[in-house]
């Protein structure tokens, strides 16, 4: 029997897990829909074929009709919609980040924990890229000895106007901070944020590009370069250093073309294809987890993790100090 998804956000995003969970993945039926836009919700009720539209998020996740939640709304809304899922006894995939700061990441993980089952996985999808994947396996079998350094691009072609400083870390750099922390299996101790010289691309309200320097418990040091408005497209970069050789992030499979006395690759203008395999393997898993019964992709704990770091990270850009990370133990709960 399929598991009745119920969805949050019929953005980009949103429309995408759908339309993923309709054509492409197994288990999963879309049941219900809302969006702050009723325009959002009556085109992706087409596409699904007539899907029913909850003018309220709350009836939604509270309705028979659904098993599950996805929440793909804005960041601002997620602790809402996670709390309430909760509540409800219903699994949520939800979108990162888990919620725009620490402590009310933490008041999930508590109300995760009391409700005493793993319902949350959080969308890190870099842990599904084959790549990423590659890149784990190789660190975890010594391939180049001990990791030393990493040194790791995040780049966009461009960003609207409503994309703001504090939003490079919160909304973008979050991945980084995730995957690295799950390549490594290890916390940060400290991080600090550099303002490099500002691009005339971007707007008032975003300082772009920007650098983050970041230090784990064994001394392991990263840099990661941020920048969102390169204008050539989507980047992901990734290299590690260890102490008996250097290991690269694969690049996306390009034709190379040889043309007009060039030879060149192409590269993606955005995200949506540049992990779109990932993505299918992240719902699956979740859709799977559902019906054994045994959530296992990115937990609330990794969400509290990230946006713990991501906190650090915007003192940082506002202090231009080494800010210090607090330690604090994963609970066996999610171990």
């Amino acid at each position: 029997m399929s598991i009745k998804i119920g969805v949050i956000g019929a953005g980009m995003i949103g429309s995408d897990h759908a339309l993923r969970i309709k054509d492409t993945l197994k288990g999963g039926v879309i049941n219900g829909i809302n969006d702050i836009n009723k325009e959002n919700s009556k085109r992706l009720s087409k596409e699904l074929g007539g899907v029913k539209i909850f003018e309220d998020p709350h009836a939604l996740i509270n309705s028979s009709e659904v098993d599950a939640i996805l929440v793909c709304s804005i960041g601002p809304t997620h602790e809402e919609f996670v709390l309430a899922s909760i509540a409800a006894g219903k699994y949520i995939f939800c979108e990162k980040p888990l919620a725009t700061s620490a402590v009310a990441c933490k008041k999930i993980v508590d109300a995760e924990m009391k409700f005493g089952k793993r319902l949350v996985q959080v969308g890190f999808m870099r842990r599904y890229d084959s790549g990423y994947q590659k890149l784990k396996k190789a660190i975890e079998s010594f391939e180049i000895g001990d990791v030393l350094m990493m040194h790791c691009a995040h780049r966009n072609s461009s960003v609207p106007e409503s994309y703001v400083t504090e939003m490079a870390v919160s909304d973008s750099l979050v991945h980084e901070l995730d995957a690295v922390r799950w390549l490594l299996k290890e916390d940060y101790v400290s991080a600090q944020m550099i303002l490099a010289k500002k691009t005339k691309y971007s707007h008032e309200k975003l300082h772009d590009p920007q650098m983050l320097l970041l230090e784990t418990v064994s001394g392991v040091r990263i840099d990661v370069e941020f920048f969102h408005n390169c204008q050539y497209g989507y980047d992901i970069q990734c290299e590690v250093v260890g102490s008996d050789g250097i290991m690269t992030l694969p690049e996306p499979e390009s034709l190379v073309i040889r043309k007009g006395a060039k030879k060149f690759t192409n590269i993606d203008p955005d995200w949506k294809n540049r992990f779109i395999d990932a993505y299918d393997i992240e719902l699956q898993e979740f859709l799977d987890g559902i019906s054994s019964e045994n959530i296992k992709g990115p937990s609330s704990w990794d969400g509290y993790a990230a946006s713990m770091a991501s906190d650090v990270c915007i003192k940082a850009q506002k202090t231009g100090a080494i800010e210090p990370f607090s330690i604090v133990d994963i609970p066996d709960f999610y171990i």
